[in-house]
């Protein structure tokens, strides 16, 4: 059954060359449009808001991702071309909808997701907005401001650090709190945003976090044996193994696209999850004795996931480009839903500043 949508938000499905999905529309079919994209654990869902605030005149469009929501669960993330069947999958709705460029907002995972849009096409985009995004370099398994993989193999990302209990709770669509470990509730309230803060609509944010396709193709995914510590590397399947960086590539290509869009960067100084000490990356977690045989920080420290992000952007604009950051204190992983009176006021000047 989809999850219940707020008044202004308009839910269609819509095939494309490359998946059938549900994509939530706002504002009017001739507006400027504006292109959402969703993190893990998460769907369209998360965006709704957002979108019915847009200035008038613009096209506020979501669609669940490939192995999210209401998703043809057919179609699997092939994790060796990185984001790159999310970001096809985002054109070819684009392409679908009869949309040359447009403006696009990415959450987490969906910043990720744009990373790889702007190298791959960046004439079809109008302006970058990154809401606490991942780092351009994947997540976990990495550390320097350069990206540098702390393991050949890309050991200590992908499927395998995932918590399997976590996992199987959202699989049986678990909405209690008796796993303080791995409750999805639990981890959406302590983690997605900063205590003590609760969204208005909870109960539909954890729907929309327990519609994650869960499987060995899907949510976890695969992973591989390895001899580096933690002892785990990516497979081939799934969300997580997609953002390994492994399969990144060559992120330095953002220095050469051309035209550069400008980005806008916003991410809550209190993020658990996307930070250079996150409390998800396999680094932190052995410092802390959480994770053990950890071999240090020269060998495996916590990834700088905010750090590289900046250094890429810096690189950007040195090449060309050009970014703002915005840092709202007292906020977590999604500042959008936290702050949304600070998000959009940012990101209506930014979409009005460039087109």
């Amino acid at each position: 059954m989809s999850i219940p949508t707020i008044a202004g938000i308009t839910a269609k499905t819509i095939s494309s060359a490359r998946l059938t999905t549900r994509v939530l529309f706002s504002g009017p079919e001739d507006g400027i449009p504006v292109l959402f994209l969703h993190g893990n654990a998460s769907s369209a869902t998360y965006w709704e808001e957002t979108m019915v605030a847009l200035p008038a005149g613009y096209r506020g469009i979501a669609p669940d991702q490939r192995g999210y929501g209401e998703a043809d669960r057919s179609q699997k993330i092939d994790a060796t071309r990185g984001m790159g069947d999310l970001a096809d999958d985002a054109f070819a709705l684009l392409d679908t909808l009869g949309i040359q460029q447009a403006h696009v907002a990415g959450h987490s995972m969906g910043g990720s997701v744009i990373w790889r849009m702007m190298m791959d096409a960046p004439g079809r985009i109008i302006s970058v907005t990154l809401a606490a995004p991942g780092s351009p370099y994947g997540f976990g398994g990495s550390k320097g401001a350069d990206g540098q993989m702390c393991n050949p193999d890309g050991a200590g990302s992908g499927g395998g650090i995932v918590n399997a209990t976590f996992t199987q709770l959202m699989a049986a669509g678990d909405r209690g709190t008796d796993n303080p470990q791995a409750s999805p509730r639990i981890v959406m309230n302590s983690f997605y945003w900063k205590p003590p803060f609760k969204p208005a609509r909870e109960e539909e944010l954890l729907s929309s976090l327990l519609s994650e396709h869960v499987g060995p193709q899907e949510y976890p995914g695969d992973s591989v044996p390895s001899s580096h510590w933690p002892m785990t590397a990516p497979g081939k399947f799934g969300p997580a193994n997609a953002l390994s960086p492994l399969y990144a590539g060559d992120v330095s290509r953002l220095n050469h696209i051309s035209p550069k869009p400008p980005v806008l960067w916003v991410r809550g100084a209190d993020d658990q999850i996307v930070s250079d000490t996150s409390l998800f990356d396999m680094g932190t977690l052995g410092a802390y004795g959480v994770i053990p045989g950890w071999p240090g920080a020269e060998v495996y420290p916590s990834q700088p996931m905010v750090s590289q992000s900046r250094a890429v952007l810096e690189a950007y604009q040195a090449h060309g480009g050009s970014y703002q950051e915005i840092v709202l204190p007292d906020t977590g992983h999604t500042p959008y839903i936290e702050r949304p009176a600070e998000f959009n006021a940012a990101f209506h000047a930014h979409l009005k500043a460039n087109g």
